[in-house]
């Protein structure tokens, strides 16, 4: 039998970065966290823990983890219709990119959660990357940009999230007087999210520019879109995001026939009980309020098995 006393050390450990902070969150002390896992280790006879050079789960660890998201997600449906089992609520750790959670993310999910009483712990991931952290056991579920499920999870289609080139208008008058060329792209500072993010790349590469160019990086939606609003750079900003400021008259497109389209995909465990099943539910039916062609996906969704 699985002891999950010792599972749900490895999962506080995970989550919280380290033993001491898994600790407390267990109201625990570190020494009876670091045993837990030590035992869990020699009943495997294997580690499920890489300590160096940065705390991670092992790929049996992670197999572990993948586990524990699902049988937190089980009990809350034994809760659900036998309540004298335990206490109602269940915390749902989700990866979403930041430009979905600074536009249409609460707006969808916010509803779901009050109804539900669902606490979510919500891992801020780029939309490239996101499905990694499923891959490892991280969370329950997550939106990417990859349409491929990893094993034993479903992808969604959620909807496409356009991107346009924006600036104010006095760093257009400054950078793009002339309109917009290679030259000009080539000067111009604009803004990425960090190393992983490559929509800034992808827009240069439409215009001809392969080469390096001045780029400031904030790993921030917010941040990202108040650095251009206040003249430091131009960017691919979510129109989601910028719309009151184009209405303003704060920001202005550099190009409004730019076909910068990211697919969003809602991932998430096939075993994952009932909640994160209506959850699935909730969020196709809700994005076509959003995303482009996301009716296609949520009819998609009703067909899949």
């Amino acid at each position: 039998m699985i002891d999950y006393k010792l599972l749900e050390a490895l999962s506080a450990v995970i989550d919280q970065g380290g033993f001491e902070r898994g600790a407390r969150a267990l109201g625990l002390t570190q020494s009876a966290v670091s045993q837990r896992i030590k035992l869990l280790e020699a009943r495997l006879g294997q580690p499920v823990l890489v300590r160096a050079p940065r705390l991670a789960p092992t790929e049996t660890g992670q197999r572990l983890l993948n586990h524990v998201q699902q049988v937190r997600l089980l009990e809350y449906d034994l809760v659900d219709t036998l309540p004298a089992l335990g206490e109602g609520g269940q915390r749902m750790r989700i990866a979403v990119n930041a430009d979905s959670l600074a536009t249409w993310w609460f707006d969808a999910s916010g509803d779901f959660g009050r109804q539900h009483e669902v606490l979510f712990d919500l891992v801020i991931e780029d939309q490239d990357q996101a499905l990694s952290r499923m891959r490892d056991g991280e969370v329950a579920a997550c939106v990417c940009a990859s349409p491929r499920a990893v094993q034993g999870a479903r992808a969604h289609f959620l909807g496409g999230m356009r991107y346009l080139p924006m600036a104010t208008p006095g760093f257009i008058d400054r950078y793009f007087a002339d309109g917009i060329d290679e030259s000009a792209l080539t000067r111009a500072p604009t803004v990425i999210y960090g190393n992983d993010d490559h929509l800034q790349h992808r827009y240069l590469a439409e215009h001809g520019v392969t080469a390096a160019f001045p780029h400031h990086r904030c790993p921030s939606s917010p941040g990202f879109l108040a650095m251009v609003r206040n003249g430091l750079c131009y960017g691919l900003i979510p129109e989601l995001q910028a719309r009151e400021a184009i209405e303003a008259g704060e920001l202005a497109v550099l190009e409004w026939d730019t076909r910068i389209v990211v697919p969003l995909y809602w991932h998430h465990w096939r075993q994952g009980g009932q909640l994160l099943d209506t959850l699935t539910d909730h969020l196709l039916a809700r994005a076509a309020q959003w995303l482009l062609g996301a009716e296609t996906g949520a009819a998609q969704a009703r067909r899949t098995p």
